[in-house]
C-alpha cells in the first residue's frame, strides 16, 4: 500500500468509528469556553474604537482572501481550532452585509453546498436563534443539524460585528434518505463538538472589509496516529472558514 493510500485508510478507520468518549468532558468544555472568552474579550476591546476595529491584514484588492491559523492551547482529549479570514469587497456596504447575515432563510442560496437548510427560530431585536443543517466533505461527508445563538451589534453606521455561539450540534446519519436519523451521543463521531463564529466588518475605501474568526472544538486523535490524521482534521475548519468568507464576498458582489 502506498503512503498516501495508507494515510487515507488510517483517516477513514479512525474517523468512521465512534470515539470512546463520544461527548467532551467537563474539563474539555471548560477549556473551550475559557479560550473563547479570551477571544471575545480581545474582540470587545477592538470594537470600542474605529481605529482598531479589525486585526491588520494586507487585503489590497477585491477578491483577495487572507487566511490565518492562530495557535490555541493543547487540550487533552480534544482539538481546539482557531482560524481567521479577511477579505475586501469593492462597492459593498455595512448595511449590505448586515442584510445578508441576518437573512438566515437565504443561507442555502448563498452558502451552498455547505449549508443545506437554514431558518430563524426566534428573533428579538439584534438577538436571534438560528437553525442550520450543514454538510462538510473531506474524504467523507458529514451532515450536522446545528443551532446557534447570534448577536448583532454596531459601533456606528460603518462598523459592525456579530457573535454566533453553538448551542446544539447533532450528527445526522443517512441524511436525505428514508433512513435518516440523528445519531445518539454514544454513536456520534465528534467531528464538531462546539463552534463559535465572530464577524467584524468595516466600510471604508469604497468598499467593505470583513474579518471572520472561527473557534471550534472536535474530538481528539488516538495516540500515535496524529502524523496521519491531524493534517486532515485541521484542514476541515480552515476550508469551511474560507468557503464561508468567499461565499459572503460572492453574495455581496451580486
Amino acid at each position: 500500500m502506498k503512503r498516501h493510500d495508507r494515510i487515507l485508510y488510517t483517516f477513514l478507520l479512525v474517523l468512521t468509528v465512534p470515539a470512546c468518549a463520544a461527548q467532551p468532558s467537563s474539563e474539555v468544555l471548560t477549556a473551550f469556553h475559557t479560550y473563547a472568552a479570551g477571544v471575545e474579550a480581545r474582540l470587545a476591546q477592538q470594537h470600542r474604537s474605529p481605529n482598531a476595529f479589525l486585526v491588520p491584514a494586507n487585503v489590497a484588492h477585491s477578491g483577495d482572501l487572507i487566511i490565518e491559523q492562530l495557535t490555541p492551547p493543547t487540550i487533552p482529549g480534544a482539538i481546539l481550532h482557531h482560524w481567521r479570514g479577511t477579505a475586501f469587497v469593492l462597492g459593498a456596504t455595512a448595511a449590505d452585509f448586515e442584510r445578508l447575515m441576518r437573512d438566515f432563510n437565504s443561507y442555502p442560496q448563498h452558502f451552498s453546498p455547505e449549508v443545506l437548510q437554514a431558518k430563524t427560530l426566534t428573533h428579538h431585536d439584534d438577538r436571534l436563534q438560528a437553525f442550520m443543517r450543514v454538510r462538510q466533505h473531506h474524504i467523507i461527508t458529514v451532515v450536522m443539524d446545528t443551532t446557534y445563538d447570534v448577536d448583532f451589534a454596531r459601533l456606528d453606521l460603518r462598523h459592525g460585528y456579530s457573535i454566533s455561539r453553538s448551542t446544539n450540534i447533532s450528527e445526522i446519519d443517512a441524511a436525505g434518505t428514508s433512513s435518516e436519523h440523528t445519531l445518539t451521543a454514544a454513536e456520534s463521531h465528534g467531528f464538531l463538538w462546539r463552534q463559535n463564529t465572530y464577524w467584524s466588518y468595516e466600510e471604508r475605501d469604497g468598499g467593505l472589509t470583513m474579518q471572520i474568526e472561527s473557534v471550534s472544538l472536535s474530538r481528539g486523535i488516538p495516540r500515535g496516529l496524529g502524523w496521519a490524521v491531524r493534517p486532515f482534521v485541521e484542514s476541515v475548519p480552515r476550508e469551511s472558514l474560507e468557503f464561508t468568507l468567499r461565499s459572503a464576498c460572492d453574495a455581496l458582489r451580486k
